[in-house]
């Protein structure tokens, strides 16, 4: 049987839930956030997916029926989740805590894995598949040895961040297991010793408690769990941001294309619909 294409240009339909919180607000944060989420659009396109926003209505016919029509999804950065959903009380180091971005993003989330769509989680979307698969954050990590927000101006010499290291970012290694998932994503940068990457990092929160149903599959050198999956489907997360405009071009859009590819292999699009 002939299947309809999802998109007339062959172009694997990529959902990103739309960001909720204003930019006009007193924590410049927000602003990076909405900023990030730009990118992110701009990345799926410049990878060969078409973007498709998602909100709690979708095309108007609910957004169960919007994610039947994708073929992947990307969950993007944002403010932190409500500490609520992992049976903690909110600290004081928690920011834009916004109930609605939570209940749209876990819904895109758990409408995904019903669908079997190929999911991938960026920063805040990787903390998200981790408590919505039942694990647990930090909610402000400690100083250490590796810097993993942005210093204050100054401070650079003093919490390890590269003082050299361009835009308002910490700038560390992370060691990927090459055949993992995320893996994929970065394989032309790999070696034979291993995959090691320079990635822009910019999170107070991380994974506490690995949740059962994923594995991790990179790590930064104080031990930070930088990246989960689940190893029976294609769900993958990073808590770093490949999207930054601060990597080269090419950097920035390659991880976005090889998953723009794990989705065209993922349902038929128009491409095997016309050969079907």
């Amino acid at each position: 049987m002939r299947i309809p294409p999802l998109h007339p240009a062959g172009r694997p339909r990529i959902g990103i839930p739309v960001r909720l919180s204003s930019s006009r607000g007193t924590d410049p944060r927000v602003g990076e956030a909405n900023e990030l989420f730009g990118y992110i659009v701009e990345l799926v396109r410049g990878g060969g997916g078409e973007p498709v926003l998602l909100t709690a209505d979708s095309d108007d016919g609910g957004l169960a029926e919007t994610l039947k029509g994708l073929d992947g999804v990307v969950l993007p950065g944002g403010g932190d989740l409500d500490p609520g959903l992992y049976g903690e009380k909110q600290g004081a180091a928690c920011y834009d805590v916004n109930p609605a971005q939570d209940e749209l993003d876990l819904a895109v989330a758990r409408g995904s894995l019903d669908e079997g769509l190929p999911l991938l989680g960026i920063c805040r979307g990787h903390q998200l598949l981790n408590v919505l698969y039942g694990g647990t954050l930090v909610q402000d990590m400690a100083a250490g040895p590796v810097t993993h927000h942005e210093p204050a101006p100054g401070d650079a010499a003093m919490n390890g961040a590269d003082e050299a290291a361009p835009g308002p970012w910490a700038w560390h290694d992370v060691d990927i297991l090459p055949a993992s998932k995320v893996g994929r994503l970065y394989n032309r940068q790999g070696g034979a010793d291993g995959l090691t990457v320079k990635i822009a990092s910019g999170h107070h929160q991380a994974v506490a408690r690995v949740a059962d149903g994923l594995i991790v599959t990179a790590v930064a050198g104080d031990g930070t769990v930088e990246a989960l999956e689940d190893p029976s489907r294609w769900v993958a997360s990073v808590q770093w941001h490949p999207e930054v405009l601060e990597l080269p071009a090419g950097e920035r859009v390659a991880p976005f294309r090889e998953f723009v590819e794990v989705c065209r292999s993922g349902r038929p699009t128009a491409a095997a619909a016309a050969s079907a």
